[in-house]
């Protein structure tokens, strides 16, 4: 039987979980290339030749399989006579999507996304796991709070991050991270260590890495119970026992309109309506319609999420510079995060970066017009971390807000003193994300 030619467009995560378990030692398929998504991985993609690793690959791949620029895809279909192109994105607009379809069917292959029926996992132990609908809805501190409760209850938790790796494929396949040289055993992006090190400073383990067979046989090994923090708004690696996703009212509508996000609303066992306090209440009466389309049966939890800068440092009437968390900003399509809302409340005076943009920093602000006052924390590489640098110490500030999961001061030489902000989530009423794991606990870990 002819084998299928496949392409597989993605962005360096869902995509290579996609392949290795849907695909991997497949006779059915020959996948001919995987494409990187400029406008996802950023400062990524360049001109250098990407390979997944004939090590990873499995035995029908003994040289690896290309990674090529998305720009390519037209001329990837016609010179391969690719027969199927896969889809394995995260967060991007339903029209998008269908863009990507028409670039495919008119260049002659079929266009297919897969169900996480055919991708997830089943765990030997229970699993929690943190989805949403957007990115830079405030998963990870979902995540934090399931883990720090079922912690007080005496249970061994471990933490599993949707994959982002950018470096040594081979050398990240597994990744366990508890101590901070764990991020530089790694040779972690700044996109990667917002991820990992705030579990890290809470004490408290997260795997990551690129082949999630195997990541999870590991971390079974030392928990009870497995929290997938789905970042990226992915859909979950795991079949999971208990699904909380996320949900941002300060950008209303967004529920219906992105993939996978939709598609993790209808999946919900319950929702976590973020970011209260900072929501008006026509946009949450716009949430609470459109989730009473998508799943009206999952159960409704609110939470506040609570920004505070640390050791309560007045900031009243100081120039300040703000760097917030990277992808919310970036193809999260945020304009601002937790650092800028601390610097408003502090009564600071924000600094307009945009006269000190420096390299990489210029380009960055050309592409996401949405991104103004504050920069995004960028470090795919040593060139971008180095104008993330310049273009802070060039700042005619008094000091930098440090409102990105990471201790910036860990990575860049300033010239000014960075104070970092915080925030996490908190519960407005019943019930509480306690009280619905109390109820996991009884059915699944007593």
């Amino acid at each position: 039987m002819k084998k299928k030619k496949v392409v597989i467009i993605g962005a360096l995560g869902m995509d290579f979980h996609l392949f290795n378990t849907v695909f991997r030692d497949n006779k059915e398929y020959d996948v001919v290339a995987f494409t990187i998504a400029g406008e996802q991985n950023v400062g990524t993609t360049g001109n250098a030749e990407r390979k997944y690793p004939a090590e990873l690959a499995g035995k029908l791949y003994p040289d690896g399989i290309p990674m090529v620029s998305e720009e390519l895809l037209e001329d990837l279909i016609k010179k391969n006579d690719v027969d199927e192109v896969v889809f394995a994105y995260s967060d991007l607009p339903h029209e998008e999507v269908m863009h990507k379809a028409s670039r495919a069917l008119a260049a002659g292959a079929n266009y297919r996304l897969i169900s996480g029926r055919f991708t997830q996992i089943k765990a030997n132990k229970p699993v929690v796991a943190i989805c949403a609908v957007r990115t830079g809805c405030g998963k990870s501190q979902v995540s934090r709070a399931t883990y720090r409760y079922l912690k007080s209850k005496g249970y061994k938790v471990v933490a599993i991050r949707e994959p982002m790796p950018y470096g040594d494929l081979v050398k990240q396949n597994v990744m366990r991270f508890e101590k901070y040289e764990d991020l530089d055993k790694y040779e972690c992006t700044i996109e990667e260590r917002e991820e990992y090190e705030p579990y890290i400073e809470q004490g408290l383990v997260i795997y990551s890495g690129v082949d999630y067979e195997k990541i999870i046989r590991e971390a079974e090994k030392e928990a009870d119970v497995i929290i997938f923090d789905g970042g990226n708004n992915e859909i979950s690696f795991y079949i999971t026992d208990l699904l909380f996703i996320v949900v941002d009212p300060l950008r209303p509508g967004h529920e219906l309109k992105y993939h996978p996000g939709e598609v993790n609303a209808r999946y919900a066992d319950a929702f976590v309506i973020n970011k209260m306090n900072s929501a008006k209440t026509e946009d949450v009466k716009i949430v609470e319609e459109n989730l009473d389309k998508l799943n009206p049966n999952a159960i409704r939890i609110y939470t506040n999420s609570v920004v505070t800068v640390e050791g309560n440092q007045n900031l009243n009437g100081k120039k300040v510079i703000v760097v917030e968390d990277g992808p919310t900003l970036t193809h999260g399509n945020m304009s601002y995060g937790a650092g800028y809302v601390a610097a408003k409340n502090s009564g600071a005076i924000i600094v307009d970066p945009r006269p000190y943009l420096s390299g990489t920093m210029k380009t960055l602000f050309e592409e996401f017009p949405q991104i103004t006052e504050i920069i995004p924390a960028m470090g795919y590489n040593d060139q971008q971390i180095a104008d993330m640098e310049q273009t802070l110490n060039n700042a005619e500030a008094e000091v930098i807000i440090d409102g990105s999961p990471i201790d910036l001061g860990k990575l860049i030489k300033s010239n000014k003193p960075i104070v970092r902000v915080n925030y996490d989530i908190e519960a407005i009423k019943s019930p509480t994300i306690e009280e619905v794991l109390d109820k996991f606990i009884k059915q699944h870990l007593k």
